[in-house]
């Protein structure tokens, strides 16, 4: 759909009125509608009394309801309660119910909250009805007007105030159709919605286009995209069609920070447009991440600096830019699940290609919309399966929350201690998780060995007598979600393999390759005086830990983590 926007001028303050009054009836009918439905009346039941309630003819009754039910459906759809919408925006309710707003500022805001609020009147486009019944544009003395249904068959003619902007202009186009439409009785549909803003009315416009059929598919290679916050800037995977990745690309959004609303959606439309002339020239698809809500963050967490970045910019807005303009170009444009790309790029291909971790967040991306799916390297499996490497990262993260219980208790300044208790909650989030995945193993190494003292003895049990399984619980290896297990992966490296800043990730080569995670463990451990410790050679004496053996790890406290039977 195409959406234009429109001024419009009546031609007196008596028709202005009556329109508005019109608006004030249809969005009370909306909100009423709204309410209902989520109360569970049928929307045939509600459409009988409706216009009878609000004065509106049937059509606009229909509309409000179809308005009310989409905004329910929106709401469900982002994980949103639906009774806790706000008609007029949240954001100017906040701000009226501040005590402190007295005098001009106050009457500002309690206007825009009225406009939004009660300004709004929405006709649904139909073909049989020369385009639109209650608000339809009509040609007199060759100027355009809008003729408004206010019911009762009586109707208000307001000019149409539109300039022409660029070349370019989807206006020219519109123009053309409804120029068309009455030359040759060739209806169309379009849908109109009125608002008022700082006093005038303005007419939203919806029209579908029609875009070309897709011309380059990801036959040839696909452009995996990725958003990111720190640095800001969009990356790039460019990825052959058997997924191999052949080259990348950074794009910096650092100039969106700066500019005002206006400034942003032109530079936003400017980036959308790059992309799509790299994907021509390239002839490849491109691959998105299918995003619904992105946490923005809230005031006192201890992360201002990051959450005025993400508040100053819309990363879904840019998207749909680019969607938009691939659809119109005749590229294919694939939306992939988001879940755990980062994580996955950053440890499994941001070591083996040495690039940057979103980079390799992009190609997972494009390897995603290629159909391909991601599977851990064998080395990685066997280091999941490391209680003792597993136990040592548990007690290093409660080494970690202990000092930071002890900074917490010592800290004054309340934004710091918020920070402080962001940090402490995730760690324990994390703690929890690698506890949760070690009891597991536990589970299974105790249930293996009961199966096989049983065969030994001759008592196993027949397939028919083994108990029912009725939780459908894994009773053997990982566990079940792939997603968990890349998750566990990334805490266990991220604490014992990786430096504080967590951007270079090429000591994973040595694990991916040579499965050495004890040594790699190892380079991050300092001793009393300086450089590293080296590790001693682990041994083992049959099942137990012999008396002479020496730590395995590097952290002597951590060795009643390493215990068996």
């Amino acid at each position: 759909m195409t959406t234009l926007q429109c001024l419009i001028e009546f031609q007196n303050m008596q028709d202005k009125k009556i329109v508005l009054d019109l608006m004030r009836r249809f969005s009370s009918a909306m909100r009423y509608s709204y309410q209902r439905l989520l109360e569970g009346e049928k929307r045939k039941d509600l459409k009988k009394h409706l216009s009878r309630l609000f004065s509106i003819n049937t059509r606009y009754s229909d509309d409000a309801i179809f308005l009310a039910q989409s905004m329910i459906s929106s709401c469900e759809e982002r994980g949103q309660n639906p009774k806790k919408l706000i008609f007029g925006s949240r954001k100017v309710f906040e701000q009226l119910k501040k005590n402190h707003l007295t005098g001009k500022r106050r009457k500002q805001l309690k206007t825009k909250w009225k406009e939004s609020r009660q300004g709004n009147l929405y006709s649904r486009g139909d073909k049989s009805k020369q385009g639109n019944l209650n608000l339809r544009f009509q040609w007199i003395d060759n100027e355009l007007y809008l003729r408004i249904n206010t019911g009762n068959r009586q109707y208000i003619y307001a000019k149409v105030i539109r300039d022409v902007k660029r070349k370019n202009d989807k206006w020219i186009y519109f123009m053309f159709m409804l120029e068309n439409a009455y030359k040759y009785r060739e209806w169309f549909p379009y849908s109109v919605r009125l608002k008022v803003k700082n006093g005038n009315v303005y007419a939203f416009i919806s029209i579908e286009e029609k875009t070309p059929p897709i011309t380059i598919k990801k036959d040839n290679g696909i452009i995996g995209i990725d958003v990111n916050a720190y640095p800001f800037h969009l990356a790039l995977a460019f990825t052959s069609k058997d997924g191999n990745l052949e080259k990348y690309k950074s794009i910096n959004l650092n100039e969106l920070l700066e500019a005002n609303s206006e400034k942003r959606q032109y530079l936003e439309w400017q980036i959308a447009h790059r992309i799509i002339e790299i994907a021509k020239e390239e002839k490849k698809a491109i691959s998105i991440e299918n995003l619904n809500k992105l946490p923005k963050g809230k005031r006192g967490d201890g992360f201002a600096k990051l959450r005025r970045r993400l508040q100053k910019w819309s990363y879904k807005r840019l998207l749909n830019k680019i969607e938009i303009l691939a659809k119109r170009n005749g590229i294919e444009i694939i939306k992939v699940n988001p879940a755990y790309t980062s994580v996955i790029g950053k440890l499994k291909y941001a070591p083996q290609y040495n690039i940057d971790k979103d980079i390799a967040g992009a190609y997972v991306i494009s390897r995603r919309g290629l159909g391909y799916k991601e599977r851990l390297p064998k080395n990685y499996k066997e280091l999941l399966n490391d209680t003792d490497f597993l136990s040592y990262t548990i007690a290093r993260i409660e080494d970690n929350i202990k000092k930071l219980k002890q900074k917490l208790k010592e800290e004054k300044n309340e934004y710091k201690r918020n920070k402080l208790k962001s940090t402490l909650a995730k760690l324990r989030k994390n703690l929890k998780t690698l506890q949760n995945h070690v009891s597991r193993l536990t589970l299974n190494v105790e249930r293996f060995t009961l199966d096989v003292e049983r065969l030994e003895s001759g008592k196993s049990k027949t397939a028919t007598q083994q108990p029912v399984n009725q939780r459908k619980e894994q009773v053997r290896g990982l566990p079940t979600s792939g997603h968990k297990s890349w998750q566990v992966l990334s805490i266990a490296l991220a604490f014992c393999c990786l430096e504080r800043l967590y951007r270079d990730l090429s000591p994973l080569k040595r694990v991916i390759v040579s499965k050495d995670w004890i040594a790699v463990a190892n380079r991050l451990v300092p001793v009393l005086g300086t450089g590293t410790m080296t590790l001693p050679k682990y041994r083992l004496s049959g099942s137990e830990v012999s008396e002479m053996a020496e730590y395995k790890y590097p952290d002597p406290s951590c060795a009643r983590f390493v215990q068996f039977g």
